[in-house]
C-alpha cells in the first residue's frame, strides 16, 4: 500500500542519491490524478504535506518554482540540503494544520 520509492534526485531540495517518491503537484483529491507530478525526497514530500492543506497546494503551490519561493518551505529546503541523504528527519505538522 506504500508509495513507490526510488533512488534519485529531489526536484525541491536538489539533493542527489536520495530515496524519492512521486508528488502530485495538484493533489489527487483536488483533481490532480492525471496532472503533472514531481520527484521528491521523502523529507521534502512529508514537509510539504505537513505545512500545507491540499486546497492551498492546488491553487497556490502547484509547481516546484512556486513551492521553492514560499517562505514556509524555503527554510526547510535550506536546512535539508545540508543533511546526509540517508537521514530521514522527523516532520512536524504546522500549527495551522493541527485540529
Amino acid at each position: 500500500m506504500g508509495r513507490k520509492k526510488r533512488l534519485g534526485a529531489c526536484e525541491l531540495c536538489e539533493r542527489e542519491e536520495v530515496e524519492t517518491t512521486v508528488h502530485h503537484l495538484i493533489p489527487k483529491e483536488m483533481g490532480g490524478t492525471f496532472e503533472a507530478t514531481s520527484t521528491l525526497c521523502i523529507p521534502c514530500h512529508k514537509q510539504i504535506h505537513a505545512l500545507y492543506h491540499n486546497s492551498e497546494l492546488a491553487v497556490r503551490l502547484y509547481t516546484i518554482p512556486l513551492l521553492k519561493e514560499d517562505e514556509k518551505i524555503a527554510s526547510f529546503i535550506k536546512w535539508v540540503r545540508k543533511q546526509p541523504s540517508s537521514k530521514l528527519p522527523k516532520t512536524r505538522k504546522s500549527n495551522e494544520l493541527k485540529n
